[in-house]
């Protein structure tokens, strides 16, 4: 793996434990309502930066297989 690659990997993990411990903190509702809005805007703000990590690596791994002649189905699981 890249060290580009490793970085990107790395960054989405991050990202998405950062995304757990916002859930976490507003689940256990010792947030004030203003702390709450603040954490909640900045969980949607990371998803959105996870979602574009993952078109991102999806549009790569299509094009990748388009050149080795495969044909590369993603199922869309994002209404879950």
């Amino acid at each position: 793996m890249s060290s580009n690659s490793k970085k990107k990997s790395l960054n989405f993990e991050s990202t998405l434990s950062e995304i757990e411990k916002i859930i976490e903190s507003l689940e256990e509702g010792n947030l004030s309502l203003e702390d709450s809005i603040e954490a909640y805007e900045k969980g949607i703000s990371l998803t959105k930066a996870c979602q574009k990590m993952l078109s991102d690596a999806e549009l790569k791994i299509k094009k990748l297989s388009s050149k080795e002649g495969e044909d590369v189905s993603f199922e869309d699981i994002s209404n879950d």
